[in-house]
C-alpha cells in the first residue's frame, strides 16, 4: 500500500465545499466590537449635528475626536487597529466633505458611492468568475501567503461563492434603496439611523442567509481537492 499524503493543516474533516466555506469565513470575519468603532462616529455626528443648531462644522470634530479616541484605546490595549483605522479614515472622509459643502447630509455621500461602487464590484466579480466571497475563503486558508487563489481551482468552490456573493449584491441594492432617496430628501437624522442599521444589522441578516445557503448546500469538493475542516490543533 501507498503511503497516505499528509493532510493540508486547513483540513481533516467533512466533505463538501459549504463545509469548507463555513470555517473559512468564520476565520475570516471579525467580532461586535468593530462595528460599534464604525458606527459610533456617526451616532455622535448626527447627535451633535441636533443639539448644535446643526452646525456640521462641529459635529464633524466630534466624530473625528471619538474615532481617536477609540483608536488610543485600541493602542492602550495593544489590540488590532484594523476595524478602528478604517472607522477613522471613513470618518475623516466624511467630516471633510460635510464642513467643505457645508451641508450634513454630505457627510452620508462617500458611503453611498461607496457602495455604488462595491455593488458594481460584486457584480463584476461573480460575471468574472472571480466571486468577492471568493476572497474572503481565501483569506481564511492558513496557506493564504503561498496560494491565495487555490479556491479558484475548484469549479464547486466557484459556483457557491458566486451565489453567496448575489447576496452582497443585495445588500448593497438595499442600501441604495433606502439612502439615496433620504440623502437628496437632505434627511440627516433619518440617514443617520438607516447608515447604522444598515451596517452591522444588515450584515447580520446577510450572514444569515450565507449561512442557511451553506448549511442546506451539499456541494461536493472536486476529487484530489483539499478536505475540508481545519482541528485548531492541526492548524496549530
Amino acid at each position: 500500500m501507498t503511503a497516505e499524503p499528509d493532510l493540508p493543516p486547513d483540513a481533516t474533516r467533512g466533505e463538501t465545499v459549504e463545509a469548507l466555506i463555513r470555517h473559512r469565513l468564520g476565520v475570516a470575519l471579525g467580532g461586535w466590537r468593530g462595528s460599534v468603532e464604525t458606527a459610533l462616529p456617526t451616532v455622535v455626528f448626527v447627535v451633535v449635528w441636533s443639539v448644535r443648531d446643526h452646525d456640521v462644522r462641529t459635529a464633524a470634530i466630534a466624530a473625528v475626536g471619538v474615532a481617536l479616541v477609540l483608536a488610543a484605546v485600541r493602542v492602550v490595549q495593544r489590540s488590532s487597529l484594523q476595524h478602528v483605522l478604517g472607522a477613522l479614515v471613513a470618518t475623516g472622509i466624511a467630516a471633510f466633505v460635510a464642513v467643505r459643502s457645508g451641508r450634513a447630509e454630505d457627510a452620508f455621500l462617500p458611503g453611498i458611492l461607496t457602495s455604488g461602487v462595491f455593488l458594481v464590484g460584486t457584480l463584476v466579480s461573480i460575471l468574472t468568475r472571480w466571486p468577492v466571497v471568493g476572497f474572503l475563503v481565501g483569506a481564511g486558508d492558513p496557506r493564504a501567503a503561498e496560494d491565495p487563489f487555490g479556491w479558484r481551482r475548484d469549479s464547486g468552490m466557484i459556483r457557491v461563492c458566486s451565489r453567496l456573493t448575489w447576496v452582497l449584491v443585495g445588500l448593497y441594492v438595499v442600501r441604495l434603496a433606502v439612502m439615496v432617496p433620504l440623502y437628496l430628501g437632505s434627511q440627516v437624522a433619518l440617514l443617520g439611523v438607516a447608515k447604522i442599521a444598515l451596517g452591522w444589522p444588515l450584515w447580520v441578516a446577510g450572514l444569515a442567509l450565507m449561512g442557511w445557503m451553506l448549511v442546506s448546500g451539499h456541494t461536493p469538493l472536486e476529487a484530489g481537492r483539499e478536505p475540508v475542516v481545519a482541528d485548531d490543533e492541526a492548524a496549530r
